[in-house]
């Protein structure tokens, strides 16, 4: 299991870059890296950001 970043903002630069570069959706990233979508998606939602399956990136 990979660690995510605490920060929310270098969160979001470490996902969006592995949802670009290497995996088809949210739920491909985290079962890879054996997190839950929550992990991903709470800290990333106090920030203002949501995930958008159409583009496979949180804007």
């Amino acid at each position: 299991m990979e660690s995510l970043p605490s920060d929310p903002f270098i969160l979001l630069s470490f996902i969006n870059t592995r949802l670009r570069d290497e995996y088809p959706s949210l739920d491909a990233l985290c079962d890879d890296l054996g997190v839950s979508p929550s992990d991903v998606i709470e800290p990333l939602q106090a920030i203002g950001m949501t995930y958008m399956p159409e583009i496979n990136q949180f804007r």
